[in-house]
C-alpha cells in the first residue's frame, strides 16, 4: 500500500482554507519529487493522503531529516507571505507518496490534524 503524508504547523494557528493550501501545495511538491512508477502504484490505489500534525518547525525539519535517511521524497513548504504569514514561514512537510510501512517508521507516532 502507498500513501503520502502531510504534515502541517499546528502553532501557527492558520485559518482552514489557509491550511488547505498548504497541504495543497504539499500535494503537489511531493508529486512532481516522485519518481513515475511510485506514482503509477500510489495512482493505482486511489491516491491516499493523511494530514498529520505537528507544533513547531524544527518538528518538521527533524520529521525531515529521519525521512530522508530512509530515502523518501521529503521537502518543506514555505509560504509566500501574500496573506495570513510572512514570507518564508515553513508551514508543512510532506513525504512520499511511498509505501506506508515505509513512512510509518517517520510519521506513526503523529496525531491527525483536526
Amino acid at each position: 500500500m502507498y500513501k503520502q503524508v502531510i504534515v502541517l504547523r499546528g502553532d501557527l494557528k492558520l485559518s482552514r482554507g489557509k491550511l488547505a493550501v498548504q497541504a495543497a501545495h504539499a500535494a503537489v511538491i511531493g508529486y512532481e519529487l516522485s519518481d513515475k512508477k511510485t506514482i503509477e502504484k500510489w495512482k493505482l490505489e486511489g491516491q491516499k493522503k493523511i494530514a498529520l500534525k505537528v507544533n513547531s518547525e524544527r518538528e518538521l525539519f527533524e520529521l525531515k531529516e529521519r525521512a530522508k535517511k530512509l530515502g523518501l521524497v521529503a521537502e518543506v513548504v514555505r509560504d509566500a507571505g501574500l496573506t495570513e504569514i510572512p514570507s518564508g514561514t515553513v508551514t508543512a512537510l510532506v513525504i512520499g507518496p511511498d509505501e506506508e510501512k515505509k513512512i510509518d517508521k517517520v510519521t506513526g507516532n503523529l496525531p491527525l490534524f483536526k
